[in-house]
């Protein structure tokens, strides 16, 4: 029987669902990758013209007509008990998967952690069976982003390399976000306020460190080397720094750690050493994650929206995918405009540059700046501001 309501022969097509809905091309594809952001109404009327014209994607035609594989890689140049164990790296590749849903993407997770593995991954990338890259927990020393610009592939990272970063990256406001934390933390009365800081070859790291020292002079403390310890952003990573603390500074009164992971390993030493929190030792992480609402007790922590860069990260890759940017496609500035309905600021340091505002007060740079706010080479960086929650740990 052919289907109802249709003449002639051949597949239905996305423009005959979407006339038959009465809505744009655009609004059908939407509701065929099952995005949130349409009506229950139109999801309807969309559904009824697909069912009742027996209309079936067509995913290898569309690759073969754009010359497109329709899937971009998530990159994590980490090993996978890291990346099961943190929430941030699920916050984010949550975001992504929604952010490609608009745009019929697939999604492939990639984990790259040897010179074989990223060998292998060119090899794949050369074949043209990805159609961008992903990025995330950026290493200062990484070779890929540099391989990817070579190969001319669309790419966005989550985080930075350097201040001078020259590829498309989201990011968080991490200086800003440590100084809050220690300022609460002095606010408090507390003196002595360590912290366990991420890997160095990590810039995120150098700049949570950076927001530190920076509130440590604001407050008129002296600085002190000895309240510093390197972690790794896992659980023990945190506890040995803990642990390397108190044996440096036993009458240390806070500790703020770059990560609720690292928090959760030095939560475990304090306790371990018999130091009550908050009462002898505050304590304050850095993501908001899980983590700290379910510590006991809950976890004073820096909050950066997680699932919201993810987002960002997904409609920044479109733009280039696509050649968008602002005269592109009606989704592809959707979904650049998901970073400004979070509040999104342009690079320029912790402090971030004044630009044209964007959706809900955001403020989207063209071109990335250092500390000092020079120009710097164009591209698409765009920085969120973060957030401390407080909690019963300090």
């Amino acid at each position: 029987m052919a289907p109802v309501g249709r003449r002639g022969g051949g597949r239905p097509t996305l423009e005959e669902v979407a006339a038959r809905a009465g809505v744009g091309r655009g609004t059908v594809s939407r509701v065929i990758n099952g995005s949130p952001r349409v009506s229950e109404r139109t999801r309807s009327l969309v559904q009824q013209a697909v069912a009742d014209l027996g209309y079936v994607p067509d995913r290898a035609a569309r690759t073969l007509a754009g010359h497109r594989a329709d899937t971009v890689a998530l990159v994590v140049p980490e090993a996978e008990a890291r990346l099961f164990a943190e929430p941030y790296f699920s916050g984010i590749l949550r975001g992504v998967s929604a952010g490609l849903a608009e745009h019929d993407m697939q999604l492939l997770l990639t984990l790259i952690r040897t010179f074989k593995e990223r060998r292998r991954f060119a090899d794949y990338l050369a074949a043209h069976r990805v159609d961008g890259v992903l990025l995330v927990s950026v290493h200062g020393d990484d070779p890929l982003p540099d391989l990817l610009g070579r190969m001319a592939i669309p790419t966005v990272l989550n985080g930075r390399r350097t201040a001078g970063e020259t590829v498309p990256y989201v990011d968080s406001d991490n200086t800003g976000g440590a100084q809050s934390a220690l300022e609460h933390l002095i606010g408090r009365g507390r003196r002595q306020v360590a912290t366990i800081a991420g890997p160095p070859d990590m810039y995120v790291a150098h700049c949570r460190l950076d927001g530190y020292r920076q509130a440590v002079r604001a407050a008129g403390h002296p600085e002190d080397d000895a309240l510093v310890a390197r972690g790794d952003f896992t659980e023990e990573g945190g506890r040995r720094a803990l642990r390397e603390l108190l044996a440096r500074r036993p009458a240390l009164d806070a500790v703020f750690c770059a990560s609720d992971v690292m928090a959760a390993g030095a939560r475990r030493e304090l306790r371990t050493a018999g130091r009550r929190i908050p009462d002898d030792v505050a304590l304050v992480g850095f993501d908001d994650s899980a983590i700290a609402r379910h510590m006991d007790p809950p976890l004073t922590s820096v909050r950066q929206p997680i699932e919201e860069m993810g987002r960002a990260m997904a409609g920044l890759l479109m733009e280039q995918i696509t050649g968008g940017g602002e005269s592109g496609g009606p989704e592809a500035r959707d979904a650049a405009g998901a970073a400004g309905s979070a509040g999104a600021v342009g690079s320029a340091g912790a402090a971030g540059l004044t630009g044209s505002a964007g959706p809900a007060g955001a403020v989207g740079a063209v071109g990335s700046a250092g500390p000092a706010g020079q120009a710097g080479p164009v591209g698409r960086h765009l920085v969120f501001p973060t957030e401390l929650v407080r909690r019963e740990s300090s």
